[in-house]
């Protein structure tokens, strides 16, 4: 395999969790009887640009299924990002009426419904149906359809090119990421601005994050990394923020090379502290291993010495997250009887590989269980303020990244 950006040879490996199916590949009670699709979760670091990145074994489109389960508005406090965003694009990139935005893997809507209801025009793009369906419904404009270049130069020589081209973790889910950029570039207005969010690579490293590698996510993403991948694509890094999203994100800024953009101190100043922090070091990529091995055994062993000592113990949050981590520590039912989830499209189906029933969080109550491990770690505090009548039974609260904790 050649590196997805640079074509350089892969030759070192960052992570490898074995063999795993697609995380957001939830079951039905029928398909528990009919074989179960695995792939090599491996995750490979290139040594000229710095990509980290899977090993070339899924295609997108048995990825992101036409009945994908994922919906961004589930989280609340996603939309209140979501709007927070929209609010902030507005006031700095002074769009009104007459801007147009388009937001690539514009999912449910969650993002783009504000945009409209401040009057300004919008266009989404994606590519599964039902989340697709859901922001129809919303009067969201959609467009079916995966993105890439031939999409961008499309709508370009319609005349809808972008003020503001949008990417909310997104890019780390694009096999072809040099195609997608050109996308980027082609469908934004000169003087425009694109603004894509993903997970730090530098967080992920520090914080043990393993559990956000999964098939679906291609890319592990530095700010350096983006930055290679965009100058080739005749764009530029101008702005950066880093945000407290999904454990710890960026939010880049990019526009046109020819627009001869002001880049902003903070891009320099985080380059410097990526170089320092060792992402362009081998050394630090060969090591990740050993700490992803520690989260998955700690895991297992407290739900071990819970079963033992006959406390009840349940799972909470059906994401993607979990599902890497429960599938790499192999845990069944025997040790998490099931999982609750606030998303009505995955009650009632089953984890992929674990086969872990998932129920509505109405079930907690009924249960009262001893701890509940909360798996999405990110929005931890989130879940809790919502289950505030097993706090008052004395349940305690269990997360396992970046190491276990009780609380």
């Amino acid at each position: 395999m050649k590196c997805r950006h640079c074509k350089s040879p892969l030759r070192n490996t960052f992570l490898d969790l074995g063999f795993a199916p697609p995380s957001n590949a939830y079951l039905t009670q029928d398909a528990l009887c009919s074989p179960e699709k695995y792939y090599p979760l491996k995750v490979k670091v290139c040594d000229k640009c710095w990509l980290v990145q899977t090993e070339d074994y899924a295609q997108a489109d048995e990825l992101f299924s036409p009945d994908y389960s994922y919906f961004s508005s589930t989280s609340t406090s996603w939309l209140a990002h979501a709007e927070s965003y929209t609010k902030a694009m507005i006031d700095r990139l002074g769009l009104n009426e007459a801007s147009h935005v388009i937001e690539v893997a514009c999912n449910d809507g969650y993002l783009l419904k504000n945009f409209l209801a401040a009057g300004i025009s919008c266009l989404g793009v994606e590519p599964t149906a039902s989340t697709a369906t859901a922001a129809e419904q919303l009067k969201i404009p959609v467009l079916r359809e995966f993105f890439g270049e031939a999409l961008g130069k499309q709508l370009a020589s319609k005349c809808e090119q972008a003020d503001l081209v949008i990417g909310n973790n997104v890019y780390a889910h694009v096999p072809d990421i040099n195609d997608f950029t050109r996308g980027l570039k082609a469908v934004l207005k000169p003087g425009g601005t694109i603004t894509l969010e993903f997970p730090h690579l530098m967080q992920l490293i520090d914080h043990t994050q393993f559990d956000t590698v999964y098939h679906e996510h291609f890319s592990y993403l530095s700010l350096h990394t983006v930055s290679c991948i965009f100058e080739a694509a005749g764009l530029n890094i101008c702005d950066v923020e880093q945000i407290s999203t999904h454990g710890g994100s960026l939010r880049v800024f990019g526009c046109h090379a020819n627009d001869k953009p002001q880049i902003t101190p903070k891009v320099e100043s985080l380059l410097a502290e990526e170089m320092r922090r060792g992402l362009q070091c081998l050394n630090t990529y060969k090591s990740f291993q050993v700490e992803a091995n520690r989260v998955k055994d700690d895991l297992v062993d407290f739900l071990i010495q819970q079963k033992r000592t006959g406390k009840k113990v349940v799972a909470y949050g059906a994401a993607a997250k979990g599902n890497t981590l429960l599938n790499y520590a192999g845990i069944k039912p025997d040790l998490l009887p099931f999982v609750c989830d606030a998303s009505p499209s995955k009650q009632g189906k089953f984890r992929p590989g674990s086969h872990i029933p998932i129920l509505p969080p109405s079930t907690l109550v009924e249960f009262n269980p001893d701890f509940v491990v909360i798996l999405p770690w990110n929005i931890a505090e989130e879940v809790i303020s919502h289950l505030e009548s097993l706090v008052a039974k004395n349940t305690k609260f269990v997360t396992a990244v970046p190491e276990l904790k009780i609380s």
